[in-house]
């Protein structure tokens, strides 16, 4: 245990020195061929979770389908939560410009919030080992890690739009906090349903439950 435990803690250190701190790169500033590196990156970890889930994905793994050095991966992200955080996002503003291009129908905000959110858990479901895989990094982020709190927060920030997107551009008294809640309670019943403490019914009526309990038109 103790010899695992130092390998563990070597491995995080040197992480963390790593250049960049695993901070996300500016994207406005990436070279074309940087971004195209990170692209891979993020492909080659969504292929492998997609396969196998949250433990298919290995950094060295990634590396080579992604066809990028070990080192330069860690340099962009220092462990697979934060890169496997960072594909979410990615996967989540990919379904907030499908749901952009087709405006979310319903009678209230409440109506059409909802309808978002059991937009995104209906997508999650149709691929479930990749759904537990983002749900385990995001639930798994070490929080003293450089970027990790910028990568979590910009998951919120895009569900947050996705929500803004279904209010058609109203807002609401206390909007912010309502937002940030309604992307805790999307957390929660996404670690129910991985976790198998329920199914996807249920997740999605929960949801729905949700968006109308705190949302008044």
């Amino acid at each position: 245990m103790a010899g695992t435990t130092g390998r563990v803690a070597t491995k995080r250190a040197a992480a963390r020195s790593a250049s960049g701190n695993g901070r996300a790169p500016d994207e406005n500033s990436l070279t074309p061929k940087q971004s195209d590196r990170r692209r891979r990156v993020i492909e080659a970890a969504i292929s492998l979770a997609t396969k196998g889930g949250y433990e298919a994905v290995q950094m060295r793994d990634v590396a080579a389908e992604a066809r990028v050095a070990l080192g330069t991966l860690y340099r962009y992200f220092p462990s697979k939560d934060q890169l496997l955080v960072a594909a979410l996002n990615e996967w989540a503003e990919n379904l907030r410009e499908k749901q952009r291009a087709r405006p979310q129908k319903g009678a209230t905000k409440a109506d059409r919030v909802a309808g978002v959110l059991r937009g995104t858990v209906r997508a999650m479901e149709r691929q479930p080992k990749l759904s537990a895989a983002f749900v385990t990094a995001l639930g798994s982020l070490d929080a003293e890690e450089p970027g990790s709190i910028e990568r979590a927060a910009q998951v919120y920030q895009t569900m947050s739009e996705m929500i803004g997107q279904a209010m058609n551009g109203d807002s609401l008294p206390d909007q912010d906090p309502l937002m940030r809640v309604l992307g805790q309670v999307w957390f929660a019943v996404l670690t129910f349903w991985v976790r198998g403490w329920s199914q996807g019914i249920q997740m999605a009526d929960d949801l729905d439950a949700a968006a109308h309990l705190m949302i008044r038109d």
